[in-house]
């Protein structure tokens, strides 16, 4: 029986070193730069003469795409192992996760894999969203 002590030593050394600094910067500058290109997505399409509330979904959507795009050909993955969380922006990071999720459960089918899998990452969110956003609305009426 391996003791507390003797379980925190090997798992210490089984565990690799981790640039906290590092990691923080690679981060910052990842969700930085993600949040750029929304930006600058957002600004292309309003010097487009686009109303500035289409635009905003436009970039929602453009953003979702990307990341889904991205996600389906590997490259979400890679950038997320140097990243770190860096890539959870919200949009782009629920994008990726529902996504690789899909992606994972296609040899299921589209119905019973993809369908189903999707909803098993999507469902807490939009229960738990709407949820959250009924008891907020409440609060709101009897302030």
């Amino acid at each position: 029986m391996v003791t507390k002590k003797e379980y925190k030593k090997m798992s210490e050394k089984a565990s690799p070193d981790s640039n906290t600094i590092k990691n923080f910067i690679f981060a910052f500058v990842t969700g930085g730069t993600i949040c750029i290109i929304g930006q600058a997505v957002l600004d292309i399409l309003k010097y487009m003469d686009i109303s500035e509330e289409k635009a905003f979904g436009l970039t929602s959507i453009i953003l979702i795409a990307a990341s889904a795009l991205f996600t389906g050909l590997g490259l979400y993955e890679k950038l997320a192992k140097h990243a770190g969380a860096g890539t959870l922006v919200p949009i782009t990071g629920f994008s990726n996760a529902v996504s690789s999720s899909a992606l994972e459960a296609r040899s299921e089918g589209y119905v019973l894999g993809v369908g189903a899998k999707i909803f098993s990452i999507a469902g807490p969110v939009i229960l738990y969203g709407t949820a959250a956003s009924a008891v907020y609305g409440a609060i709101l009426l009897f302030i």
